[in-house]
């Protein structure tokens, strides 16, 4: 087991930074910072990443409608060399309030898309010139699917620090957990609770690994979890009940939330 935390988007950026080294020293192994519509993760992780000497760096998430998937790569590759490959690269489909109305990206196939994401980053990575000819992406754009017919195949210019960037996915419907099972070196749920992940996720977990490439390794499951030292006061167990709201009550819109 390693122990880790995230950095969200609500403030305190500059003050926990200050204390990472800290941290580090005491046992924390990885730093997570969050991306929905605040300020980009890249460059926190970044500075992150000059701060800490060993802790590992995971992007929480990046969404994947947000970047093409070779400037994903790019990004996941430029992180890793700045930390000296420390870097997990994250992902996950947000949701169509924040794609579709902060992006203006229409927020389709994600199950379709991060496969193809993943695919693509890994190409990336091993310099090979970016050919993908999927449902979802095409690279090089063909003339026949809109482009100039001028593009041509590239590979990555820099040498990457390594060829095999952890990829982690976050994901809960049935489907999109069967599909991390299978491709993903790790998986970001949410509100896991280990006596209830079989009735949960037990089946289409069952179903991925069972498609499972052995060279991934075993799955890394990335959970977050709240916790109090000692007897918690009622306004500590106050804000766990208030961001149970938030996600199952509140989330994306009225007549559609993605965590119920």
């Amino acid at each position: 087991m390693r122990l880790g935390m995230i950095i969200d988007y609500s403030g305190g950026f500059a003050e926990t930074v200050e204390l990472l080294q800290e941290y580090e020293r005491n046992g924390l192994d990885l730093v997570a910072v969050a991306e929905a519509y605040s300020f980009d993760a890249v460059s926190q992780l970044g500075y992150i990443a000059a701060r800490a000497e060993k802790l590992q760096l995971m992007s929480g998430i990046f969404q994947i409608y947000s970047r093409t998937p070779s400037l994903t790569a790019m990004t996941a590759a430029g992180l890793d060399f700045v930390s000296g490959g420390r870097f997990n690269l994250g992902l996950g489909a947000s949701g169509p309030q924040v794609i579709e109305g902060f992006h203006g990206v229409k927020y389709d196939a994600p199950l379709g898309r991060t496969r193809e994401v993943v695919e693509i980053c890994r190409q990336v990575w091993r310099r090979e010139p970016v050919q993908f000819q999927g449902k979802h992406y095409t690279v090089p754009l063909t003339k026949e699917a809109g482009g100039s017919g001028l593009g041509k195949p590239l590979k990555l210019i820099n040498h990457p620090v390594r060829p095999e960037i952890p990829i982690s996915v976050a994901a809960l419907g049935p489907k999109n957990v069967e599909l991390v099972a299978e491709i993903a070196d790790g998986w970001q749920p949410l509100f896991f609770h280990p006596g209830k992940a079989d009735l949960a996720w037990g089946e289409p977990l069952r179903a991925g690994l069972a498609k499972r490439d052995a060279s991934l390794g075993e799955l890394d499951i990335q959970l977050q979890t709240s916790f109090h030292f000692g007897e918690p006061p009622e306004e500590a167990v106050q804000t766990v009940r208030n961001q149970l709201a938030l996600y199952i009550g509140g989330m994306g819109a009225r007549d559609k939330n993605f965590y119920n």
